[in-house]
């Protein structure tokens, strides 16, 4: 599968959200940052990234008030 993560994420953290099988910046729509974060090799760095580039497309993870 094609991804569009950030070029710029880290190779630990790009392995640990494809591990996971993300590779689509819409599939992190359906998860929390908390979630994402609890992925081994993801970071605050990681997640700032990650939300800039999912901001680039106007789109953001999902809201944990939204989680139920």
């Amino acid at each position: 599968m094609e991804s569009d993560l950030p070029a710029e994420l880290a190779k630990p953290a790009r392995r640990a959200l494809e591990g996971a099988g993300y590779f689509r910046l819409m599939q992190l729509t359906n998860v929390t940052e908390a979630e994402v974060l609890q992925l081994h090799g993801m970071g605050p760095k990681a997640i700032a990234q990650l939300r800039n580039a999912l901001a680039s497309q106007n789109l953001t993870f999902a809201n944990d008030s939204n989680m139920q």
